[in-house]
């Protein structure tokens, strides 16, 4: 019986501190991405990549690609900003663990096995300037394809610092459908270089 208590209070414990330390991370990302309209300039790219592949006319398909670039210019713009703004940050705030359970404060106490989340988002700041560039002569509907990989990856890192690569992943195959090695193999081939250079696979 008193194992029994032990264990529950030990369990309680480590839900308490598990909890505070993905509320700190949670809110530091948010403080910062909050000063950008980020997530917006996402949302509005999504749906018009939604709106012009269900349209079946190709004068209209492409006149909403068109339409669009705007926007994509703005998001890689905002991003750009974001990732050199996040880049001051302390080095300590931003570790991010790649053990295959996410223990709180692993990223400190096995701080070999972490990567730089400002590295990444630089990583992604470039990926969205390249595609959105598009000197690789891209379709649209294939730029738009890159792009929406890009932008999945970013939201898949958010989702590894504040809580776990596993979360992460799970998170993105239940509201997407799409696993995350697709992910990383659907992005820009400069993107993904780095970014596995970086994560370790």
């Amino acid at each position: 019986m008193e194992f029994t208590t032990l264990a529950l209070m030990a369990a309680f414990f480590a839900y308490l501190i598990k909890s505070r330390y993905q509320r700190h991370r949670i809110a530091l990302l948010a403080r910062e991405l909050g000063q950008y309209r980020i997530e917006a300039l996402m949302e509005q790219l999504t749906e018009g990549y939604q709106r012009a592949l269900a349209e079946t006319e190709d004068g209209r398909r492409l006149q909403i690609w068109q339409l669009l670039e705007p926007t994509e210019s703005s998001l890689a713009q905002q991003f750009a900003r974001f990732a050199q703004s996040f880049g001051q940050l302390d080095a300590d705030e931003v570790r991010v663990s790649t053990l295959p359970i996410g223990l709180p404060y692993a990223d400190r106490f096995v701080p070999g096995a972490t990567f730089d989340l400002r590295q990444a988002f630089a990583i992604h700041a470039q990926g969205f300037s390249t595609v959105v560039a598009n000197a690789a002569g891209r379709t649209p509907q294939r730029r738009a394809f890159v792009l929406m990989a890009e932008m999945l990856l970013m939201q898949h890192t958010c989702h590894w610092y504040c809580r776990s690569k596993t979360i992460a992943s799970a998170r993105l195959l239940a509201r997407h459908h799409t696993a995350y090695e697709q992910v990383v193999a659907s992005v820009d081939p400069t993107t993904r270089a780095a970014y596995r250079k970086l994560v370790g696979g």
